[in-house]
């Protein structure tokens, strides 16, 4: 009963944030100056019949809300929208897909590995140099905005050392999506490794781990088997949450590394003044996060008999 009652909960609340935040998405595209069917004509200003039409095809002169009410009965059945050109959102975004979801998956398993062996080892060797370097490193790694990550990046790797391609996916995965992976990845890292860290120094000082000690188990096997498994908990929970913030980071960084996935789109149509396509990656994105935030806290729910009463 309790974990029905927590179900209807956070369905419900992802159903208010999920309206809340594709209105703010949906008001803030159109609201930005310019007029989107001005800007398909270029330099050439399109016939007034023609814009009269474009204009009501796509119920540019209904109030805002109503605007609004009609993109969100859409989404209920699966449509993202239609270009001004005529081409539906959700087939120029299929088409992008496997480049972002394979730029975010790269970083996820880069941020994973590296992240939870480095928190292991700090935290196994608190208030050691390497503690200190790892807690100084991610402290660093998450001041730094990423742009300035990634373009640094370009620079050393890819212009002066050469090792890494700076642009495009010509070379194929992994070499192509390595660098700007690693770009994504460094802020997750950072995290999952200072929580990491943490949760190691818990179960090191629990009560559980002076008793196996106690009884003689071999110290490897205490962190391999109890240290580990009560350790990686909270881990796992960032980590699953993490990938939906991997996939808005993407966007950030296809448009830098002129990688052709969502990201790219996503500049493209800001460039051209293309509001549906904006309006449609949003959308797409926060209900990619959402979904995987609610999924996570459910499975928290049942597997941590704990939280269910929270």
């Amino acid at each position: 009963m309790i974990l029905a009652r927590r179900i209807g909960a956070r369905i419900a609340e992802f159903v208010l944030v999920f309206i809340g935040v594709t209105f703010i998405i949906y008001a803030t595209v159109w609201a930005l100056p310019g007029d989107p069917i001005a800007a398909l004509g270029g330099d050439r200003p399109l016939p007034d019949n023609v814009v009269a039409q474009l204009r009501a095809q796509f119920h540019l002169d209904d109030p805002l809300w109503l605007q609004y009410l009609r993109y969100l009965g859409g989404l209920f059945t699966g449509d993202l929208g239609t270009t001004f050109s005529g081409v539906p959102v959700a087939e120029r975004m299929a088409s992008r897909w496997p480049v972002t979801i394979t730029l975010a998956l790269t970083a996820w398993i880069i941020e994973v590995v590296i992240g939870v062996v480095l928190g292991l080892v700090a935290g196994l060797r608190r208030d050691s140099a390497i503690d200190r370097t790892v807690l100084f490193g991610t402290i660093l790694a998450t001041s730094i905005p990423i742009f300035v990550v990634a373009v640094s990046a370009q620079l050393l790797f890819g212009l002066h050392l050469g090792w890494l391609p700076i642009a495009g996916t010509d070379a194929g995965w992994p070499v192509a999506y390595i660098l700007p992976a690693a770009v994504i990845a460094i802020f997750g890292l950072a995290s999952i490794a200072r929580l990491m860290r943490g949760s190691v120094i818990d179960s090191m000082e629990s009560d559980f781990v002076r008793t196996l000690r106690a009884k003689g188990m071999p110290g490897s096997r205490i962190v391999g088997l109890h240290v580990m498994r009560n350790s990686v908990a909270p881990v796992l929970t960032f980590v699953a949450i993490d990938l939906g913030f991997l996939l808005g980071g993407a966007v950030v960084v296809e448009g830098i590394f002129n990688l052709p996935g969502i990201g790219q789109l996503l500049f493209s149509a800001i460039r051209t003044h293309e509001g549906p396509t904006v309006v449609g990656v949003g959308t797409t994105l926060i209900l990619i996060f959402l979904v995987l935030n609610v999924v996570v806290d459910l499975l928290n729910s049942m597997l941590d008999p704990r939280s269910r009463h929270d």
